[in-house]
């Protein structure tokens, strides 16, 4: 069962304690040294400036003994902390070991009750399936061809025809010179795009002689509509720029004939990622997606959580609430089989968190782990992804990619999600194929980068409940699910990323 969280806060709001077995408890805002605090009505005195989003001890912890946060172990403490003292990384180290055995022990099953139907405005393509933007793409089966593709973007912007929303090319270094898995990823990746309903029309921009050419990609795309998708191989044509213009001014007539209608929430499929975390973000960003994935979920609807590096040290808690033994066997294999690809290349399993994480008062990936599975909610776990592999399966997935941010959003994409909920503590400008909701874990940082965020956590922290917000964030989804510009959209952002994991000829 996912451990919720128990919020006590003073009055001020100054601290929290976030579950009752804890032995820290995190500033909200900067605690100066010798400030006494009351929690729970014993007097603490802090022995240390406590930054926000940083961590104090409560009791005094031991050289060697279990620091506890969201009521489990974040690490072990390697020197004698006292009551009172700074926690972080100069007095405590992770607890994790290499590759586990695990044990199925599935808690109660939690059924999400059903909400009222909700609806989107949003566009019904000619296969049945539901999209929340109407945009024109530009995919390159190869990095040779990059800046022709962004080239032919440039000149078609003219083209816009009737309800389309963007024309956009997506440059990539692959398509060749890779091999095993590499190629195939690119293959998949590529091909999960241009099939992604997002997109009303799509020009495969190809050279000729790369190994993921056109050919080769036409057998993973499958039958496509050839109103919507469009081949260009430019060895084959004296001037493409010129060709690819005129294609995509096909696919945007096409494209424009596609109107928003009502399409029920059921239908949304939404992915889940956090990036550039801080303290804050495991008790307010992530439990608000979290409550979040649960609403939708109740609704019939499906999330996709992934950033598989930064599930470890809480996967038991993923892997507990699978819904069958043999979905948690397919987690276990989810976990090992990224630690296996770590050690394989000489890399420690446990290099996380990034020293931004740790700015923001992350003290080691099971205290990051454990606030980012928050995003996950309270569902069973009904799905598990293999890189590149479309969803089914409605409710909670959880999809194997690694931690980096555009190539995670990127992979939440090609299997099939319409928006990403990115949470942040730090921010960030990026985008990926799809609208990408930056959400940030504290209002500092929502005003000061008010060009970067589109929604605010940091009001968690300052009497708003959570039910609330996770509302709140519902309907703003469904608007942006409807049509309403996210920043980086506004800002005339479109980003994608391949994972890279082996030999480049």
């Amino acid at each position: 069962m996912h451990r919720k969280l128990r919020r006590k806060k003073e009055a001020m709001q100054n601290f929290l304690k976030i579950h009752p077995k804890d032995k820290v408890a995190v500033a909200l805002k900067m605690l100066p040294a010798g400030g006494i605090l009351n929690v729970e009505g014993e007097e603490i005195t802090l022995r240390a400036d406590i930054p926000q989003g940083h961590k104090f001890a409560l009791c005094d912890i031991a050289e060697g003994e279990a620091v506890i946060k969201y009521g489990a172990a974040i690490g072990i403490a390697t020197e004698d902390i006292a009551r009172g003292e700074w926690v972080h990384t100069h007095n405590m180290k992770t607890g994790l070991g290499d590759v586990l055995t695990y044990t199925y022990e599935p808690g109660p099953v939690c059924e999400l009750p059903q909400e009222k139907d909700f609806y989107f405005q949003g566009y019904r393509r000619a296969d049945g399936r539901a999209a929340v933007r109407n945009e024109i793409w530009i995919i390159p089966t190869v990095g040779c061809v990059n800046n022709v593709a962004s080239a032919i973007e440039k000149k078609a912007q003219s083209f816009y025809r009737g309800t389309v929303e963007a024309i956009a090319a997506f440059p990539h270094p692959y398509g060749c010179s890779q091999m095993g898995d590499d190629q195939e990823n690119t293959r998949k990746i590529l091909a999960d795009l241009i099939n992604h309903p997002n997109a009303g029309g799509v020009l495969v921009l190809g050279l000729g002689c790369e190994n993921s050419n056109i050919d080769v990609l036409k057998d993973y795309i499958g039958k496509a509509d050839e109103n919507r998708v469009k081949f260009l191989v430019c060895q084959e044509s004296e001037d493409e720029i010129a060709d690819g213009v005129k294609l995509v001014e096909e696919l945007a007539a096409y494209a424009g004939t596609f109107k928003r209608e009502p399409i029920p929430c059921s239908e949304l499929v939404i992915g889940m990622k956090c990036g550039g975390s801080d303290g804050l973000s495991g008790i307010t960003a992530n439990p608000t997606v979290g409550r979040f994935s649960d609403l939708l979920i109740a609704n019939g609807g499906t999330t996709i959580l992934t950033e598989v590096p930064e599930m470890f040290g809480a996967e038991t808690l993923l892997m507990n609430r699978c819904a069958d033994k043999e979905l948690f066997e397919k987690t276990v294999s989810l976990i090992n089989d990224f630690k296996n690809y770590f050690t394989s290349h000489g890399q420690t399993i446990y290099e996380n968190p990034s020293p931004g994480n740790k700015k923001g008062g992350i003290s080691s990936l099971e205290d990051k782990s454990l606030g980012c599975t928050q995003k996950s909610g309270s569902a069973p776990v009904k799905g598990v992804l293999a890189y590149g592999e479309k969803v089914s399966v409605k409710g909670l997935n959880l999809l194997s990619a690694p931690g980096n941010d555009l190539v995670a959003s990127t992979a939440l994409a090609a299997s099939g999600a319409h928006i990403v909920l990115f949470t942040t503590g730090r921010g960030t400008p990026f985008a990926s194929p799809v609208p990408t909701v930056k959400i940030a874990s504290n209002t500092p940082l929502a005003r000061h980068k008010d060009n970067w965020i589109d929604f605010n956590c940091g009001t968690l922290v300052e009497g708003k409940p959570l039910e609330e917000l996770g509302e709140e964030l519902f309907s703003y989804v469904l608007e942006v699910a409807s049509g309403r510009a996210v920043k980086s959209e506004e800002a005339g952002f479109h980003d994608m990323a391949i994972f890279r994991q082996g030999v480049t000829l």
